[in-house]
């Protein structure tokens, strides 16, 4: 994974998704604002990228097992991230489109066959 994921800062997480109740709204705006800068990489399955990330979410917030995936839905294309800020490269935003981060259930369910696989 070209990202390293180790070294983020999870507070925007953290802060706002706490637990017991961990209110959707509050988890999953939070989960967006962290996970979209990255939408490329962890939609690319061909990497480690998301199995990586909520790995460290789930290390550094002690969420429940599939908590982002099974509530932070919109829709069967997935997560729609907001627009890149201007101040982000032209190659990032080249086409105009919007990005989307692919069903989270969809990449832990791939990440923990691919992490199987590897045993």
């Amino acid at each position: 994974c070209p990202v390293n994921f180790e070294f983020l800062n999870y507070t925007i997480i953290t802060s706002q998704c706490k637990g017991p109740k961990y209110p959707p709204e509050s988890c999953c705006s939070a989960f967006k604002e962290f996970a979209c800068p990255y939408a490329e990489q962890i939609n690319d399955l061909t990497t480690d990228c998301a199995s990586t990330m909520f790995s460290y979410i789930n290390l550094y917030g002690k969420y429940p097992p599939g908590l982002f995936a099974s509530e932070c839905r919109e829709g069967k294309e997935g997560l729609a991230c907001p627009a890149l800020s201007p101040s982000a490269s032209a190659s990032e935003n080249a086409n105009g489109s919007q990005q989307l981060i692919r069903n989270p259930w969809m990449l832990v369910m791939a990440a923990i066959i691919a992490a199987a696989m590897l045993l």
